[in-house]
C-alpha cells in the first residue's frame, strides 16, 4: 500500500501490537502500518511476567489463547529481610519469554488487517501518517521528537538461570535494604527456567551500578539464583509518578515510551496493552469523526481507567521508600488474603488502595509496635 497510512505505529511490542488491534477492532477497513527495527521473533529485556489482566484486555478486541500452552503461576512471594509472605493469588499469571509473547502478538495484529514493516524510524518527518501512535520503548524516538519531559527512571539486569525447587511454581520478589526502592526477582517459567534479574531506582549522586554490582545484590538476595544462569541483559525503565501527564496533540504514545512503568513492581506489559489499546481506539474513532486530534479522547480513557491507580502506585511507591512501610505491608499481607490481594492488584494492574488494605496497614503496624 502506498500513499498515506490512517495510523502509523512506531514500535510493535505489546503496546504497539495493542493499538494496532484496537484501532482495527474499531473499524478494520483502516491502513495500518506498524514499523519496528527489529524482525520477529526477537528478545525483550523484560522480567516476563504477564498478568490475567492482559489476556482480559486482549480478549475484548478478540484475541485469545497465546499463552495456552504456557504454564500458569498461581503463587507469589514477597519478603523484606526476614519478613515474608507466600500466597496464592486470586488469578494466576503467566512467565512467557518476550521472544513467545510479542511474536504471537504481532501476529495477531498482521491476522486483524496490520501490515508490520522492519524500518528503523528517525524522526517524526519520515512517518506518513495521518495519525502516529509512539510505541517505541523506554529510549522512544518519538517522544524525543515530542520533546516530552522525563520521569524517574530505574535500571535492571535480566537473565535465565535453572529454576531451583525452593523457587519452583512461584513468582518470587526480594526487596533489598538501603537502596530503595530495590528488589531481585525469580518468576518461574513452568519449564525448568526462571526469569530472574535485580533492579534499582537511579537516584543524582548515586552512580550507575555495574553488571558485577547487579548480580551481586540478585545473589545476596536470592542465594544461588544466579547458578546456571545466561542471557543477561540490562535494560532503563522508566517509572510512572504522581506527576504523570500524556502530552498533547495528534501524536499519542502508548507502554513504556509513554513513561508508564509500574513504580513499585516494575510491571509494564498491562500499561502497555492497556494504553495501546485505548491510543488504537481514540485514532480510529477520531478518524470516524473526521477529527484530526486524538489525545483528548485518548487522555480522557487514560485517566478514566489507570488516573487514580497511577496516583496510588506513586504514593505505595513513595511510602515503601520507609522500610518500616515495607514491612508492614508485608505483613498486613501474610495475616490477610485480602489484603494480599489488594497488593497483587496494585502491583501488577490497575488496582488501588483500598480501605482494607489501609486498615491492614494500621493493624500490622499497631501489631510491630
Amino acid at each position: 500500500m502506498c500513499g498515506v497510512w490512517d495510523l502509523v505505529i512506531v514500535g510493535a511490542g505489546p503496546a504497539g501490537a495493542a493499538a494496532a488491534l484496537g484501532a482495527l477492532a474499531v473499524d478494520p477497513k483502516l491502513s495500518v502500518l506498524l514499523l519496528d527495527r527489529h524482525d520477529f521473533p526477537r528478545d525483550k529485556t523484560c522480567g516476563d511476567g504477564i498478568a490475567p489482566h492482559v489476556f482480559d484486555l486482549l480478549a475484548a478486541v478478540g484475541v485469545t489463547g497465546l499463552v495456552d500452552d504456557w504454564t500458569p503461576v498461581r503463587r507469589f512471594v514477597l519478603t523484606n529481610g526476614a519478613v515474608g509472605v507466600e500466597r496464592d493469588m486470586a488469578r494466576p499469571n503467566w512467565v512467557v519469554p518476550r521472544e513467545v509473547f510479542d511474536q504471537r502478538l504481532v501476529l495477531a495484529a498482521q491476522q486483524a488487517g496490520a501490515q508490520l514493516e522492519r524500518r528503523r524510524v528517525r524522526g517524526l518527518e519520515e512517518l506518513d501518517g495521518r495519525f502516529i501512535i509512539g510505541a517505541d520503548g523506554a529510549h522512544s524516538v518519538v517522544r524525543r521528537e515530542l520533546g516530552a519531559p522525563s520521569g524517574p527512571v530505574a535500571f535492571a539486569m535480566r537473565g535465565y538461570a535453572p529454576t531451583p525447587p525452593a523457587r519452583s511454581a512461584s513468582q518470587v520478589i526480594a526487596y533489598g535494604a538501603g537502596r530503595q526502592p530495590s528488589y531481585a526477582w525469580s518468576f518461574d517459567r513452568g519449564d525448568g527456567w526462571s526469569n530472574v534479574g535485580y533492579g534499582e531506582r537511579l537516584a543524582d549522586g548515586r552512580p550507575h551500578p555495574t553488571r558485577a554490582d547487579l548480580l551481586a545484590h540478585l545473589d545476596a538476595l536470592l542465594p544461588g539464583a544466579t547458578a546456571g544462569g545466561g542471557e543477561w541483559q540490562g535494560h532503563h525503565l522508566p517509572l510512572t509518578s504522581w506527576s504523570w501527564r500524556p502530552p498533547k496533540g495528534p501524536v499519542l504514545l502508548a507502554g513504556d515510551a509513554a513513561g508508564l512503568i509500574n513504580p513499585m513492581t516494575g510491571e509494564g506489559i498491562y500499561y502497555a496493552i492497556a494504553t495501546g489499546l485505548l491510543a488504537g481506539r481514540a485514532v480510529a474513532e477520531s478518524l470516524r469523526s473526521n477529527e484530526s486530534d486524538a489525545s483528548r479522547r485518548y487522555n480522557r480513557s487514560v485517566r478514566k481507567l489507570l488516573g487514580r491507580h497511577i496516583r496510588h502506585t506513586a504514593l505505595t511507591a513513595y511510602l515503601t521508600n520507609s522500610p518500616h512501610v515495607l514491612t508492614r505491608g508485608i505483613r498486613a499481607a501474610a495475616a490477610d488474603q485480602a489484603v494480599f490481594d489488594d497488593l497483587v492488584e496494585l502491583g501488577l494492574a490497575e488496582g488501588a488502595i483500598t480501605p482494607r488494605l489501609l486498615r491492614g496497614l494500621l493493624v500490622a503496624k499497631a501489631s510491630a509496635e
